[in-house]
């Protein structure tokens, strides 16, 4: 099992939700910590999208002008190697 450390921090939430979700028996922190962990994940790809936008338009316009390398073998919706 691997052990994560853990640091306290300070949020500051609606008083009806918060009360709620207490009422309901929600853990705060876990539901907080998973919602943390998507944003960032979301954070992260749409960084990497942009830190690497030079690349896609690089290679979009190479497929443009020489076609795709692979087009042969390729299943493409109605092509001969397309089966449902």
């Amino acid at each position: 099992m691997v052990s994560t450390i853990k640091r306290k921090t300070s949020l500051t939430l609606d008083a009806d939700v918060l009360d709620c979700a207490k009422a309901l028996e929600i853990n705060v922190s876990a539901v907080a910590e998973a919602a943390l962990k998507t944003a960032v994940a979301h954070a992260r790809h749409k960084q990497w999208i942009n830190q690497n936008a030079e690349a896609f338009a690089a290679q979009a316009a190479w497929h443009e002008s020489h076609g795709h390398p692979l087009a042969d073998i390729m299943m493409v919706p109605g092509g001969s190697t397309w089966s449902a």
